[in-house]
């Protein structure tokens, strides 16, 4: 973006970058985010994105409200993302001179464009608390199940943006990260469910667990509030016969999830245009087996 910037008066974004790395000019200094790395840029904070080659990534843009760090309740003062890893942008500012600076902002859903006669960048000083920020999601702290059962993957969440309604989110921003696997007498991959959530996947690098044939990093999967969904049938059958041992999960790969109280829509272009739908997604449950046996009775009661 040479000459030229953006900024969103309708809410924040947060921005993954999967594939390449963003040097991002704020009017409050820089910040140099990486695969890996998340930023977020509030609304109405002016910016410009530069990138060297192939870059790609998600963006999540939330109303309303802004996203905060999620009330820990009884884990206690530290755990999870913690503030202390949170990273506002490097100083700098640019006194520069521009014919024509092209300031581009979205208002209402819909793009305007304005110009003006210098950078935006020149602000040489400022205070407060609502600045841009990015985090390494590398420095999470990741809370589990130690003895029996499936925890919700609410505990793996890095930031969310709270809804009126309690229990719920506008948005939740959750990773899967790499972690040890030790419960006894459990299913141990994510349960099979259906919630007052939509789920919006994506993959950073690596392999998704649940999930490992055909979910390319860079793509996306989207269940839709109350729509069953779970591992497939790959994982299931590994997952039910595994020796029950302290295993590491997720070694090498980084998968994350939107989740939200509000119901997803697919756009034209991401359902037809851009001819990556998936339309056999479906069939990677139909090789799942019954098993339930009425008869069956645990060795030891």
């Amino acid at each position: 973006m040479k000459d030229k910037c953006f900024y969103n008066a309708d809410g924040d974004f947060l921005i993954v970058p999967q594939q390449g790395v963003l040097d991002i000019t704020t009017e409050f200094g820089k910040m140099r985010v990486e695969p890996n790395e998340i930023c977020v840029i509030q609304q109405g904070m002016r910016f410009s994105v530069s990138v060297s080659g192939s870059t790609r990534g998600y963006i999540l843009e939330v109303f309303a409200a802004h996203f905060q760090l999620p009330y820990l309740g009884p884990i206690g003062a530290n755990g999870l993302a913690n503030p202390r890893d949170f990273l506002c942008p490097v100083a700098w500012y640019e006194d520069k001179d521009v014919k024509g600076y092209q300031v581009v902002s979205k208002f209402q859903g819909h793009l305007f464009q304005a110009e003006q006669n210098h950078s935006p960048f020149d602000v040489v000083g400022w205070h407060g608390s609502y600045v841009p920020y990015k985090y390494n999601l590398a420095l999470f702290m990741v809370v589990n199940a130690v003895q029996f059962d499936h925890c919700d993957p609410s505990i793996f969440t890095v930031l969310t943006c709270p809804s009126n309604r309690p229990g719920t989110a506008i948005a939740d921003f959750v990773i899967f990260p790499p972690r040890w696997s030790v419960q006894e007498n459990t299913f141990r991959p994510p349960y099979y469910h259906r919630n007052c959530m939509s789920e919006f996947m994506g993959l950073i690098f690596g392999n998704y667990e649940a999930k490992k044939e055909g979910f390319q990093p860079g793509g996306a999967t989207l269940h839709s509030v109350m729509t069953p969904h779970g591992p497939d049938t790959q994982c299931f059958e590994e997952a039910t016969n595994a020796t029950l041992c302290p295993t590491r999960v997720a070694d090498g790969t980084q998968a994350f999830m939107f989740e939200s109280s509000l119901s997803l829509a697919v756009t034209k272009w991401g359902e037809e245009t851009c001819q990556k739908l998936d339309k056999n997604y479906y069939k990677c449950w139909q090789g799942l087996k019954k098993h339930f046996n009425p008869k069956w009775q645990p060795d030891v009661l």
